[in-house]
């Protein structure tokens, strides 16, 4: 992180907590392209997903601290309200256009709240304010397993909710872009791109038809992620195999008592990266 200088003073080393649920055996079918999610899978995530946690947002002290250094003469309390009924007025408004799950652009939600015109510092101010508010850090084996997979020319690609600093962790960690890693361009769908978040389906029916093109079918997709409701409800919908990863109980969604999710289950249970270059043998 030699570039990065700057993020010493947000991150710290995080270690995933463990769960109860043990690893399943692998698939009985190869598997042609692994897709995968980012927060709480791939990335350690204290909020367990990207600025969900309203209430571990309220980290004052390092927040006035922020404000103060771009000069922003507002109480961290009162931004962090204007800033999330700012989030729930734009979902309104999106829901109304026939969004299902609507997803903002959180640059433009800052440049907002904080009357910041220029977007590159509104930009600026969200990265750092994500880093205060949900502390990331890659998952054990993330490294090795990413090498690994792209020793084996699987097919990578992502599906995740995200916003535009979410592929930045590649670079602060791996000092790698996606692409360097071995995910196939065509294959990455972030929620801040497309406007929908997930559990909607459009980023999975977009993979999907992305790689129809590539003559891969569903059935030899593995999606891999951290919650049912989001992430193997739409994977099962688009017909892709899953794998819940439930290597961190901070991230880990069973959503259990959702009516979605109540007959719902993974093909598989991951709870190390590692044991993804199993499932390729």
């Amino acid at each position: 992180m030699h570039e990065y200088d700057w993020l010493l003073d947000y991150i710290e080393p995080l270690s995933p907590l463990p769960t109860f649920l043990n690893p399943s055996e692998k698939l009985k079918e190869k598997v042609k392209c692994i897709l995968f999610d980012i927060y709480g899978t791939l990335f350690i995530s204290a909020s367990g997903d990207i600025s969900i946690a309203r209430q571990q947002s309220k980290q004052t002290q390092k927040l006035k601290n922020l404000l103060d250094r771009y000069q922003i003469n507002k109480k961290p309390q009162i931004v962090l309200d204007d800033f999330f009924s700012a989030i729930d007025t734009e979902h309104k408004r999106l829901r109304k256009t026939g969004v299902d799950f609507p997803e903002v652009e959180i640059e433009r939600i800052w440049s907002r709240v904080l009357e910041i015109e220029e977007l590159d510092a509104a930009r600026a101010f969200a990265v750092e304010f994500e880093l205060i508010v949900n502390p990331v850090y890659p998952m054990p084996n993330l490294e090795k397993m990413l090498s690994g997979c792209k020793r084996s020319k699987v097919l990578m690609g992502i599906v995740s909710n995200a916003q535009f600093f979410t592929p930045y962790l590649f670079n602060w960690f791996l000092d790698s872009i996606p692409e360097d890693l071995g995910f196939t361009s065509d294959l990455i769908f972030y929620s801040y791109k497309t406007g929908y978040a997930k559990p909607s389906p459009l980023m999975f029916e977009a993979a999907a038809k992305n790689l129809r093109n590539m003559d891969i079918s569903a059935h030899s997709v593995l999606y891999i992620g951290n919650d049912m409701l989001n992430d193997i409800y739409p994977a099962k919908l688009v017909g892709f195999k899953t794998a819940l990863f439930a290597g961190d109980a901070r991230s880990l969604r069973l959503r259990e008592n959702h009516p979605k999710c109540q007959n719902l289950s993974a093909n598989l249970v991951i709870t190390d990266l590692v044991q993804i270059l199993d499932l390729l043998q």
